[in-house]
Formats: C-alpha cells, structure tokens, sequence
C-alpha cells in the first residue's frame, strides 16, 4: 500500500483533480482523528461517501478473525447482496483481532464506474484511517471489557452504579417511574454443589438471555453479584406491567431446559424470584428504593419458588435483617 500511495501522489503532482482527492482522504483522516468513539467514526466515514461518491447504502461492520463472526456497527440505507452486481466491500486491517468492514452498494452502472475508477483513492483513504481505526475499537473494547459481566455479558455493577443517576435525570422531566426487579435464582448454591460452577455459569448465561429476551432495548439489566441481577424498566405505563414483565421472565426461565451433560443430553431446569420496588413512587432515594427491592427478593423466596413480592410502603418486610 505505501508503493500506491507514493504513486498516486506522483499522479497528483500532475493532475490538480487527483490532487483534489489526495486532499479529501486528509479532510476525512483529520475529522475521523477528533471522533469520540468508534460509532462517531462510522458515521464520519459513512458521511463522507455520501458527500464524495453519493452511497447510500452502507454496513460498517467489524469482523472477528478469532470466532469468525461480524458485529454491525452502522447500516444505513436498504440492504443488499456484497455479490450484487453494483456492490463493494473493503477490508480496513486494524492490526488486531477485528478488521473493519465497509460494504455498500451504489444503484447504477454509472455510480458503479465512478467508484470503480476510484478504488485506489478510497483504498488509500481507508490506509491511512485504520490506525484510527484500531484506537477506536480499542477503546471501545477497554470501555466494554469495564462494564460487562464477563459470564453472562449483560451489564456489570460498576456500569450500574455509574449510569443509574443519568437513568433518573432522564426519567425526571417525563415524570416516570422506573420499575426496579430484583431477580434472584431459588436454591443456586444446589447446583454448584450439585454439579460445578461451569454448569452454574450456563444458568446464570440462560437466565440472562432470558432477561434480555423479555425487556426492551431501552431498558437495562445488570448482574449484581452471584446469582443476582438487578433490572431497570423505563417506560411502562403502570406498576401492573412491571410485575407482568416479572412473571413473564419467571415462567419462561422456568421452562427453560439447561443441558447439563452433553453426551447424556442431561437437563436441569431451575426458578427464580423477583423483588420489585418503584421509583420515585416508593422512595426518592435510589439506595433506599434497591434496598426495598433486595429485601422483597428475600420476601418471594421465603413464599416458595417462582414468586413475586412487591413492596408496599405500609407493608412491613417479614424478614428478619438482624
């Protein structure tokens, strides 16, 4: 590539219109250098063909050599075939284990040739951003790999505890409550005394998939610690439907079938219970609301498997804290 690029500054030196965008591909390596995050580079860099070859639709995508699978971070426009007659694709080697993807696919054979006599300038472009590139996947792995429950993948309790004051502020000006469920697994310590703690971890994993499965995208779930996660619901209309979305999480997990031996095919199924408080309806202060929470967790399981306990402000907890 640094042969071509010497090349294609001796083409510049003496055609003004090469020189032109010689100095494009600067334009976009300094307004990619001032991104914040990898996603701002994506979008950077999908403005920038739309303003020089007039693309509409794009995939920026990272791909894993290691697992060999592809992670989308932006797609604009309709989707298309990387085989079709008028697509591209270029890889953008970040000297890691995830190379950037960027695919996309102009609509006439006229766009098509225009792209197809530039594809030494835009190769050039994308050799001279992949250091940037590979920063900013860094950095969005460093950011991950800080806030992610590294069994389940869902999100940890530092990431809880650093976000859950923005979750308020945005909930405040919309006058909403947010729904907090404790859920916690009935009997977890059977299984690792049981089995192991890698047969633990697959519950943990399905029940956290099960989670995910049943909120929105909006909402957050966290994992506490051991077999506690700690889920945060936005936007509903009522109290009712938190503890719909509560029940709806017991009794699919509960019909979940957990293959415990691989060769036997051996399953377990396992329960959970859920503690539910509401803010601001319960307590203004957060602490207090988690706590309530926590404690109704404590409250289900004390009336069996598979319950839900919400609490109540004139309700005093059974539980002896002391």
């Amino acid at each position: 590539m640094k042969t071509r690029m010497i090349n294609l500054i001796k083409l510049a030196i003496e055609d003004k219109s090469k020189l032109n965008k010689l100095e494009n591909i600067y334009a976009l390596y300094d307004q990619l250098q001032y991104s914040e995050d990898l996603n701002e580079m994506a979008e950077n860099l999908v403005d920038w063909l739309y303003l020089k070859y007039q693309v509409v639709n794009i995939n920026f995508s990272l791909f894993d050599l290691e697992d060999e699978t592809t992670t989308s971070i932006l797609k604009k426009g309709d989707e298309f075939y990387l085989d079709g007659d008028f697509s591209f694709y270029f890889i953008i080697n970040t000297h890691t284990n995830l190379n950037a993807i960027v695919s996309f696919c102009v609509d006439n054979q006229e766009q098509f040739d225009y792209v197809s006599h530039d594809k030494d300038f835009i190769d050039a472009a994308f050799f001279q951003i992949s250091p940037i590139l590979q920063n900013g996947i860094m950095k969005k792995h460093h950011i991950e790999a800080s806030s992610i429950d590294s069994v389940t993948n869902v999100r940890n309790r530092k990431y809880l505890i650093e976000h859950i004051h923005k979750i308020i502020s945005l909930s405040k000006p919309a006058n909403k409550n947010i729904s907090f469920l404790m859920i916690g697994i009935d009997r977890f310590k059977a299984v690792i005394d049981e089995f192991d703690y890698d047969i633990g971890d697959k519950v943990l994993i399905e029940l956290a998939k099960v989670i995910h499965k049943t909120i929105k995208d909006f909402d957050i779930v966290a994992r506490l610690t051991g077999d506690e996660f700690l889920v945060a619901l936005i936007n509903l209309k009522s109290n009712d439907d938190a503890k719909n979305v509560a029940n709806k999480i017991i009794n699919e997990f509960a019909n979940t079938e957990i293959i415990v031996n691989e060769e036997t095919l051996q399953t377990l199924k396992k329960t959970i219970c859920v503690g539910i408080s509401y803010f601001p309806q319960d307590s203004e202060d957060i602490n207090q609301v988690l706590k309530n929470a926590d404690n109704f967790l404590n409250e289900a399981k004390n009336k069996g498997r598979s319950k839900v306990a919400v609490y109540q402000k004139e309700e005093n907890s059974s539980i002896d804290l002391f």
